[in-house]
This record gives structure tokens, sequence and C-alpha cells, in this order.
């Protein structure tokens, strides 16, 4: 029997992970149309918070304001990608040869030999400005075509976001189950609020320090890494590094020294630190970073399935799910293995005892014969 229920997991992972990979145009604007949705959402009800004495903005205006603040946004973006894309397309084969040519200056680059390549071959190959450039300008095209269909998207979740409570009170029919429901998506709206809002700050004020650092040293593009490490942010450890040393590789092709590219690693890197580090644990509290074998593997997979939007995407995704998993015994041990020290921001104590993850028999109307159990822990 347990061959069997395996063997039908199997089955059921490869399918999800084939429809994905053939479903791609479908699918990936629905994700990125989730992910507009919560944050437009998110930003509505922290407009929503702001008092000034008795007043309180209504809700409606409350999300006017966040469509215009998200629209304006997305737009600026749009217009300064497309204004700087093909300069950066035209100077990338003049970048590749120059960091080509300085590795090759170095006298200790070439002494390895691997499959009669020598190192400095092997290091521009993995660097390829010109196919990363053409790689990021390709997904953004794509995304812009797929547009249209986000917009329907949202429109839709938008339309279905006010029957939500409707539908968990007709799935819990008992008044109890039903506020111990309620509660527990609160606390997890709230733990994922907490963690999208800190992480948006810390990644904007990295990418704002960053781009001001980049200007005034002189690394051409400025801007535009500045807008890269702030994405790249949002990936914990492995998207630090990658914020750290490609701008210091793009300052070694356009000088003609070594100090520029010192300059930039060592200035990048602190910047890195003193955020990364110091900033956000202390206002994270215990941080929910992954492990990095983790974020390697999830970074390739989803790469794979959905190129560089996946990559961007999975890990905050992964984080969310790993906060959710946190928060009910059944799943914490999942949560554990996926964190980078297993030490998790939701307490023992605060987790759902008497609401179990996974057993939906809790949700069945009473005279089921697994009552729920009493939470121990209100308050």
């Amino acid at each position: 029997m347990k061959a069997v229920n395996y063997t039908a997991a199997a089955f059921l992972v490869v399918l999800i992970f084939y429809l994905l990979i053939v479903g791609e145009s479908l699918l990936l604007p629905l994700v990125i149309a989730v992910a507009l949705w919560y944050l437009i959402n998110t930003l509505a009800q922290g407009f929503n918070r702001l008092k000034f004495g008795n007043f309180r903005f209504p809700m409606l205006l409350c999300y006017f304001a966040s469509f215009l603040t998200f629209g304006l946004l997305i737009w600026a973006l749009i217009n300064f990608l497309s204004s700087i894309f093909d300069d950066v397309l035209q100077v990338a084969p003049v970048y590749q040869e120059n960091l080509t040519r300085r590795l090759q200056a170095v006298p200790f680059v070439n002494i390895a030999d691997f499959d009669n390549q020598g190192l400095t071959q092997l290091v521009t190959e993995w660097i390829d400005i010109p196919s990363y450039a053409r790689s990021i300008a390709s997904s953004f095209a794509s995304i812009l075509a797929s547009g249209g269909l986000i917009l329907i998207y949202l429109g839709f979740l938008f339309l279905e976001q006010g029957q939500f409570s409707n539908k968990i009170s007709a799935l819990v029919s008992d008044r109890e189950k039903e506020e111990d429901a309620r509660k527990i998506i609160d606390r997890i709206r709230d733990d994922i609020q907490k963690y999208i809002g800190i992480k948006v700050f810390t990644s904007s004020l990295t990418g704002t320090v960053s781009y001001g650092f980049l200007l005034v040293v002189g690394v051409d593009f400025a801007a535009v890494w500045g807008l890269l490490i702030f994405l790249l942010n949002f990936i914990p450890t492995v998207g630090s590094i990658i914020a750290t040393i490609f701008p210091a590789l793009l300052a070694l092709a356009q000088s003609d020294g070594y100090s520029l590219f010192l300059l930039v690693l060592l200035g990048i890197g602190a910047v890195q630190i003193c955020i990364g580090n110091i900033l956000e644990p202390r206002l994270m509290g215990s941080s929910f970073n992954l492990s990095p074998i983790v974020i390697l593997l999830n970074l390739a997979l989803w790469g794979y399935i959905w190129n560089i939007p996946g990559m961007f995407l999975c890990v905050p995704f992964l984080i969310i799910v790993t906060i959710i998993l946190s928060h009910f015994p059944q799943t914490r041990p999942f949560a554990i293995m996926l964190s980078a020290d297993g030490k998790l921001r939701v307490p023992v104590e605060k987790t759902f005892t008497g609401f179990h993850f996974g057993q939906m028999e809790n949700l069945l109307p009473p005279g089921s014969e697994h009552p729920i159990e009493k939470d121990t822990n209100k308050g």
C-alpha cells in the first residue's frame, strides 16, 4: 500500500512540474498577478492605518491610492528600462571583451587547466555579459507582452476577494472552529505582511544606497545596478553575493586598473553586510532566511521551469510557504529544515495546536467523530 502511495505521489509531482513548464504562458502571469494583488492590498491597508487625529482615509480611497502608486511605479520602470536596454545591449560585448582581456592579464589565473580549457576561458564563459543582458531583456519583453493577461487575472482576483470571508463561513459551520480558522489566517497574514514590508524597506534601502555609491565612484549604468540589487536582495545570501560580485566585475571591465574593482567590491559588500546582516535581523527579530542549499536548488529548479522571472519569484514565495508551515506543529519540522539556522520567528507556544493543518475533518459540521480541541493559547 505504501509503495502505491509513493508511486502516486511521485506521479503527481512529475505531472505538476510538467504542467508548470507547458502552461508557463498562462501560469506565470497568474503568479505575477497574485503577487501584485497581495502588494496592492498590503499597501492599501497601510494607507488605511494612517490617522490624522480622529480622521482615517476611507478604504475605497486607500485602494485608489494603492492602485495609482503601483501604476506610476510600473510606468516609470517601463520607461526607464525601455530607454536604457538598447545602450546596455550595445555596450555588453565591449565589456565582455574588456573583462576577458583583464582576466588574461592576471598572471596566476591560467595556472589551472580543466579539460584543456584555461581558468580564464571557463570564467568568461560563465560570466557571459551579452547573454545575461539579452536574457533579461527577453524576460522583460515577455512580461510586457503578458500585461493584458496579468490585468485580467488581477481584476478577477479583486472581484473574488470580497467573497473569501463568506467561503470560510460556509466551509466551517461551527462558530468556534470558524474563529480558530480566522485566527490562523490573521496571524499568518500579519507575519507575511511584516516580512514583505521589512524586506521591501531593506531592499529599497540597499538598492538606493548602492546606486548612490556606484554613481559617485563612476560605475556605468549605476541606476540599472541599483534596480538589480533591489531585486536580488529578495534572494537571501545568494542574491547578496551576486549583487556584490557582478557590479565589481563591471567596474573591472570598464576601468584600466584594479582600484575601482576593489572599491566597488568593498563598498557594495559593506552595504550588504550593514543592511542585510545588522539592520534586517534587528527589524525581523529572528530571520526567516532559508538554507543556502535550499535557495540554490530552488533557483536552479525554477530557473529551468520559468527562466529569470521564476528565479526572482521563487524565493520570496518559498519564504512565505515557510512562514505558513511554521504556524502548525504538524508542518513546523519542514519549516525548520528549510530555514538557515533552525530558528523560526514563530515560537512553539504560539503555533496552533487546536486547529490541525491538513486534517479536514476539523472543518466538518458538528457531530463528527473528532471534535476540535480547545485552543489553550488564546490571547
